[in-house]
């Protein structure tokens, strides 16, 4: 009777550096379960963190179990690993609403948390900013500078358990309320992202930030003319707010309004002329309201004011349209022609001075020959 191969498990290490993560975050957990591939954490507030050690051992039929789960619970699925997940099961979890946190970012997360250590590192040391606060603002600082960073990456799933870990710390801080409402947004949980804003606005009605998550929700849902109509109203009580601005471009741009948006653009390039994105959405708006050669000129203008081709095309692609095809690659100049030069000769060393010689019979002056008469 053979004997069955034994399944691998995931190593001491990695099980501990997954609990101090967890841990750090200040996570509730509802359940745990360790795996052949690592960790398993169920929260309260409807997530799945997979920590998986070695993701080239998941399946495909994995992925699917992670994202199914039990039906009867609503849940984000976020896997994190120190390694890459095959491009297959990275686009599974993608696709299925799932979080990626994976390589260098996992890394950085264990670092955010101070978990150097666990990671074979030496501890980061503090900064001169850090070390004037008291500790119990400086952790909350630490806090919503992780979540910021993370929303900012685009991992929303991850900014979320920050922000809400800063308001558990300071329930009254609206910036963090504000925060949950923009990560839950990003997740595409628009009825919680509402009640997270209309929440900030019962305690403060003027608030700005509140007011655009508002807008944005609206957005999300494809009322772009209502967002519009609380964009405009905002900047009717002050037009210098830049950020409800680019909010409003955004919108008319969603909606088809090039000739509004061009309004826009333009009076966002009055207060910042030498911003090359501004001026690519300015040729972009120019070109859809019927100005092809100016839109040309604008286009080159932003180029050569530092707009890159990564960013070209990651700004076409954002608004859809077709990128513009790879610059040529630049020849090299041809090498200038080799000078050609005599050998320099080595300079002759002086002889030494010798004393006065007396003529030789070869070159003494000979007396003039008389003639004969």
């Amino acid at each position: 009777m053979g004997r069955s191969l034994p399944i691998p498990m995931a190593s001491a290490p990695f099980v501990d550096l997954s609990g101090a993560i967890v841990q750090a975050m200040g996570q509730r957990l509802d359940a745990a379960k360790p795996t052949p591939e690592g960790l398993l954490l169920r929260t309260g507030d409807g997530f799945l963190y997979a920590f998986l050690e070695d993701p080239s051992q998941i399946s495909l039929a994995d992925i699917g179990r992670l994202l199914g789960g039990e039906k009867q619970l609503p849940q984000h699925l976020v896997v994190l690993s120190p390694g890459h997940l095959p491009l297959a099961l990275a686009e599974e979890v993608v696709k299925g609403g799932g979080t990626l946190v994976e390589g260098a970012r996992f890394a950085e997360l264990a670092r955010q948390l101070g978990l150097e250590t666990l990671l074979g590192e030496g501890p980061r040391p503090a900064g001169a900013e850090t070390k004037r606060l008291l500790p119990s603002a400086q952790h909350l600082d630490a806090i919503m500078h992780r979540a910021r960073t993370w929303l900012d990456w685009g991992v929303p799933a991850l900014a979320l358990r920050f922000y809400r870990q800063a308001s558990d710390l300071k329930p009254g801080f609206l910036p963090a309320r504000i925060g949950i409402g923009r990560s839950l947004l990003a997740l595409g949980l628009t009825e919680d992202a509402e009640r997270t804003f209309n929440d900030v606005l019962v305690l403060r009605p003027s608030d700005v930030d509140a007011r655009l998550g508002k807008a944005s929700v609206l957005g999300a849902r494809a009322k772009s003319k209502e967002e519009v109509e609380i964009y405009r109203t905002l900047l009717a009580e002050d037009e210098a707010r830049t950020e409800v601005r680019a909010h409003l471009v955004a919108a008319l741009i969603d909606l088809g309004d090039w000739a509004s948006a061009r309004v826009e653009i333009e009076a966002m390039l009055a207060r910042t002329p030498e911003d090359p994105s501004l001026r690519f959405l300015r040729s972009v708006a120019l070109e859809r309201t019927g100005h092809v050669p100016e839109a040309r000129r604008e286009r080159r203008e932003a180029r050569s004011l530092g707009l890159s081709y990564e960013r070209e095309v990651a700004l076409c692609q954002h608004l859809g349209i077709a990128p513009p095809p790879p610059p040529e690659p630049a020849e090299a100049p041809p090498p200038p022609p080799r000078a050609r030069t005599k050998p320099v000769k080595a300079a002759r060393k002086p002889s030494p001075a010798r004393a006065p010689q007396k003529p030789s019979r070869s070159t003494r002056p000979r007396p003039p020959v008389r003639k004969r008469k």
